[in-house]
């Protein structure tokens, strides 16, 4: 689990859905887990550049606060301490590749605020500065060396963030499943990506854990199969809760987990287990905690027994 305190200085005017109680609901959850835990670095500029022109680095810089809040969409907003936490969720990403790829950790939990899967190349939105997942797939890629990699995205809102930055480069599968209509708008069936290589289930209200299931088992896992990637890389928003207030897809902690170990047994199977996990929605306080226990649980049982360590 990859985390830091900077994600409580991300502040949020009061009512604020994306609140600091969230991480710390989430971390509250996990504490006792047999997690080797990892604090988040900063992201090298040169890892944001990847995906987003410096142009928007440049903006957000330009907006940042002394004091109090910056609005730059309808409801993102920057406060003083918006834009280490920014730097380290992304950067936090970045390193849990890096864990992965050497070997000294099987798979990742990027628990940090704010999330990433509604920024777009030149557009922070949704409560989103940068494309955390994105960033990582990325660096997997150009760093790294991969050849392949995947996104798969099970927040109830369509990642239209992660779409934008990756849905141009062949080497990058993306997935979306979200409610619609909701906002923002977008992830129609239709939008299959610059080279096929995007695949959106638009589920409707109400859709529950068993067609949510069907879906992920019949589309995306048969698509996971067919790129054959070397990295898997997860948002996990759980505002798909039954108990979230922003939208009614009606999913439960067992959901989560089931798809989460799908996930694992899928990446075991295609990419030597390699996967991050990277906190995306969720806004019922209790439910978000409910529920990311059940999905790192379920990533420490596929990284059980540890693997050995050269040399050790």
């Amino acid at each position: 689990m990859i985390t830091h305190e900077a994600g409580f200085d991300h502040l949020m005017p009061p009512g604020h859905p994306e609140q600091v109680a969230r991480l710390a609901h989430v971390l509250e959850a996990l504490e006792g887990k047999e997690l080797r835990r990892v604090v988040a670095p900063m992201a090298a500029e040169d890892d944001i550049l990847r995906v987003h022109p410096k142009s928007h680095i440049d903006r957000l810089r330009k907006a940042a606060p002394s004091e109090g809040w910056a609005q730059i969409d309808g409801d993102t907003f920057l406060s003083p301490g918006t834009l280490e936490a920014a730097w380290r969720a992304a950067g936090g990403a970045v390193r849990a590749v890096d864990l992965v790829m050497a070997g000294e950790a099987r798979n990742g939990f990027v628990a940090m605020r704010p999330p990433g899967h509604h920024a777009e190349r030149e557009t922070p939105m949704g409560f989103c500065l940068f494309g955390n997942v994105a960033v990582a797939a990325m660096h997997a890629l150009e760093h790294h060396g991969l050849g392949r990699v995947a996104v798969v995205d099970f927040d109830v809102h369509h990642g239209n963030g992660t779409q934008d930055l990756l849905e141009e480069d062949a080497r990058v599968f993306f997935a979306s499943s979200h409610q619609s209509p909701l906002w923002p708008g977008s992830g129609g069936a239709h939008e299959t990506g610059g080279h096929g290589n995007v695949l959106n289930l638009p589920l409707a209200p109400g859709t529950g854990g068993a067609a949510f299931r069907k879906a992920w088992e019949d589309q995306v896992f048969p698509r996971l199969r067919e790129h054959r990637p070397e990295f898997i890389f997860v948002s996990a928003g759980f505002d798909a809760h039954r108990d979230d207030p922003l939208a009614n897809l009606d999913l439960i902690e067992a959901d989560f987990a089931w798809v989460t170990e799908r996930l694992c047994a899928l990446a075991e199977e295609l990419c030597d287990g390699r996967l991050v996990s990277c906190l995306e929605g969720g806004y019922d306080l209790h439910a978000l905690g409910r529920s990311a226990a059940a999905h790192v649980d379920a990533l420490i049982a596929a990284a059980s027994p540890p693997r050995a360590l050269a040399g050790a």
